[in-house]
């Protein structure tokens, strides 16, 4: 495959904290960036994924080798800015071509100050990655010189015991509103005679996650991570719902202490990615980091013989044997059997690992917000 390089390109290197060099060209903003590269191998949804706040702290590889072909509009961000440390990929596209289109990938980035490179060898990474797991790694078009690099890398904390939520979360608390598009309103087949109030913790929430539950005619009121258990009950919620977000979920202390406090209260409680090892958490349970963590559009997730294909986004899982009787399995991860998904059997509390609102990715999951409002209606009668 040959690069289609842009004239006066200029040259870029990655370099990972095991001293191996990847050299590249440069496209989005200048500079130097270090966090912990992973892979994704979804063929869609770029813009989606590197605003999604989970992304945090991390150097995208994309496996798909063509990136940026539809452009970026602001329709598809999942916050408001770029959350990605930088971006690999094989080719880079300058002149996208869609009707949704409002500038390039390469401008888009340099607009946010989000370096990138290419005209690498990414599936040879991605295996190394696949091989060896997920390595701190830098990407810089100033440091041009590998061992420069690799002591700057030496440096970067690794991604387990790191807290990244205090980084990420609201400053403030708000009301969200806005919903999904019309095209996916069939979805929506519950209704509620008023507003059911849900209170969402931003340990690094993602937009469509408060579109759908606001489709659902949820009242949608958004808190930081650290608000005290006592301030978010005083919004007297019919439910509780506990966000995706970035980092190691174990370091989340203050986190997972107002969610034990919330659990006392009974109230239905939903968690997805974080939001699910938060809960799991809470419930006594241990996490663990992965080896190179699950990433993509096409994951399949399930238990007897009830398969989802999922979107996911994570590097920790819930470990299983650390789970309480009184904890129960609903999905596992049918890649590697990690737990996909759990529930109290006899307290309103459900979680998944991976993002039943998509963006990007398949549908298949999106009853579960059902589920989380019919708990919120048992609970009123």
């Amino acid at each position: 495959m040959v690069n289609m390089l842009k004239p006066n390109a200029q040259r870029a290197l990655l370099v990972l904290a095991d001293g191996t060099t990847y050299r590249g060209w440069s496209f989005g903003a200048a500079g130097t960036t270090v966090g912990e590269v992973v892979f994704n191998t979804g063929m869609t949804g770029y813009q989606e994924v590197l605003t999604d706040p989970s992304y945090s702290g991390q150097i995208i590889t994309f496996t798909y080798p063509e990136l940026g072909n539809t452009g970026v509009n602001p329709g598809d961000e999942e916050s408001a800015t770029v959350q990605a440390k930088a971006v690999i990929a094989r080719n880079v596209t300058y002149r996208p071509s869609n009707w949704r289109s409002t500038q390039s990938l390469p401008e888009y980035l340099q607009e946010k100050n989000i370096p990138g490179i290419y005209g690498i060898d990414t599936r040879s990474l991605t295996r190394k990655l696949r091989e060896y797991g997920a390595i701190n790694g830098a990407v810089s078009t100033e440091i041009l010189d590998p061992p420069r690099l690799l002591d700057i890398v030496q440096q970067a904390p690794d991604m387990a015991g790191l807290n990244l939520v205090k980084d990420i979360t609201t400053d403030q608390v708000y009301e969200w509103s806005e919903k999904t598009e019309a095209e996916w309103e069939f979805a929506s087949r519950i209704k509620t005679e008023r507003p059911l109030t849900v209170v969402a913790i931003d340990f690094g929430v993602k937009r469509n996650i408060l579109r759908r539950l606001a489709s659902y005619g949820c009242k949608v009121i958004v808190v930081p991570a650290n608000t005290p258990s006592a301030e978010i009950l005083a919004h007297n919620p019919d439910g509780i719902f506990l966000s995706n977000g970035p980092g190691d979920p174990a370091a989340v202390k203050e986190g997972i202490a107002v969610t034990k406090e919330l659990l006392a209260a009974e109230k239905p409680t939903f968690g997805i990615c974080m939001g699910h090892q938060i809960l799991g958490l809470s419930l006594g349970a241990e996490t663990f980091k992965l080896k190179f963590g699950h990433r993509g559009l096409n994951q399949p997730a399930g238990l007897q013989k009830q398969i989802e294909i999922t979107s996911q986004n994570h590097g920790f899982a819930i470990a299983t044997e650390s789970l309480g009787a009184d904890v129960e399995i609903t999905h596992l991860n049918l890649n590697d059997q990690t737990v996909a998904g759990l529930r109290h059997k006899t307290l309103p509390f459900f979680s998944v690992q991976y993002h039943p609102e998509a963006s990007p990715g398949p549908h298949d999951a999106d009853y579960l917000f059902e589920n989380f409002v019919k708990l919120m209606q048992e609970a009123k009668t």
